[in-house]
């Protein structure tokens, strides 16, 4: 692994997270997204002050320069410079959640910001039947963002309706998970940085692989979503899935506008050999229950995976993602998890306008310095 520009004094780099001696899993190197390739803050300026809903919301621009912050992130320690000293972020998690609601907690914590964790929704007002609008309307004054999860699909626009801060959509019953997307497309720009340049004639297009139902799977959802931004660099998208019609209406209705190809199966064994990335999940949220994936979709290490094919997994797995795969060069979901602080770092920083609070060593194009 090549060492970080010379810029990044040692004091000030993240120790490198390896994988295990034995393990062949994937690190991709994050300097090789901005290496002589500066981040541009005024397309991060665009996201000031907005809430974040959707994964279809962002443009290509945007996703790319974010992951190159993350990037940047990744390879040194930020907190020095305290970019969210004074801000105050709620954490409203109105359903249960382990990895989003710990690395966005610890995103803010690396940055210098303080938090009020709300961990269980049962601990709230809504528990004795205060609206959303209501529980809006107070959150203005207690903090300067938040980040919510909620069982309803519907929950961001309620609270929304008297909410004057920004809002970070968690994860919304079926709707959708933006930020996973954001951390499932930087482990994939720093796997192929090729994915954050326009598209160039004769470079080799990406079979995209999901496995899971994108009309009931938020997190599947927003992946495809963001996937359309990327949609130059893609050859065709499968969808592996146990239903007829794993879209819905509106994932269909977008697919379409974007003229991106793709192909509905059930045949796991078929398409394995063609695909260069498999997104996959096991949970599907059904109104106010969970379904798990058939287990005709369980990947090992004795799946017929292309060669160099990647996994990405948002997690938690159950038994579909097999554990003889951890160590193995297909092993992408790992690198993903850990970048998901740094994504929503990027993030954080980007929406509270903390961009200026970036040190002076780091690689940077800003018309406004």
């Amino acid at each position: 692994m090549e060492d970080p520009p010379p810029a990044f004094s040692a004091d000030r780099r993240h120790a490198v997270l390896k994988p295990p001696a034995d393990s062949e899993a994937i690190r991709p190197e994050p300097a090789e997204l901005f290496r002589d390739n500066p981040v541009s803050l005024s397309t991060l300026r665009e996201l000031e002050g907005q809430s974040v809903l959707a994964a279809g919301q962002f443009s290509f621009n945007q996703v790319v320069e974010l992951c190159k912050l993350s990037a940047i992130l990744e390879k040194i320690e930020v907190w020095p410079f305290h970019p969210l000293d004074g801000k105050i972020a709620v954490t409203a998690f109105f359903e249960a959640s382990t990895r989003t609601r710990t690395s966005f907690e610890s995103a803010i914590l690396r940055l210098d910001g303080k938090i009020i964790s709300i961990a269980d929704g049962s601990t709230t007002g809504q528990a004795k039947g205060e609206s959303l609008q209501d529980i809006g309307e107070m959150f203005n004054a207690y903090a300067d963002v938040i980040i919510m999860r909620h069982t309803k699909t519907e929950a961001p626009q309620q609270i929304l309706e008297n909410l004057r801060i920004p809002l970070i959509n968690a994860g919304n019953g079926s709707g959708e998970h933006p930020t996973q997307a954001l951390a499932d497309w930087y482990a994939l720009l720093k796997w192929n940085p090729r994915l954050a340049e326009p598209y160039r004639r004769g470079t080799p297009k990406l079979n995209l692989g999901i496995l899971g139902t994108p009309g009931s799977m938020r997190a599947v959802k927003s992946f495809l979503l963001m996937a359309l931004l990327f949609k130059d660099h893609i050859r065709k998208v499968t969808v592996i899935s146990e239903m007829a019609d794993p879209f819905g209406e509106e994932v269909t209705e977008k697919l379409k506008a974007a003229g991106i190809s793709y192909q509905v199966t059930n045949d796991v064994r078929e398409h394995l050999p063609t695909l260069d990335v498999i997104y996959m999940n096991s949970i599907a949220f059904l109104g106010d229950s969970y379904k798990n994936m058939d287990s005709r979709f369980k990947l090992t290490a004795e799946s017929p995976l292309k060669e160099s094919a990647v996994i990405l997994h948002p997690l938690a797995r159950l038994d579909e993602l097999d554990t003889s795969l951890d160590k193995t060069s297909h092993n992408l979901y790992f690198s993903q998890a850990h970048g998901a602080v740094f994504v929503r770092q990027a993030l954080l920083m980007s929406v509270l306008g903390r961009l200026k609070a970036l040190p002076s060593f780091v690689n940077l194009e800003d018309p406004e310095s």
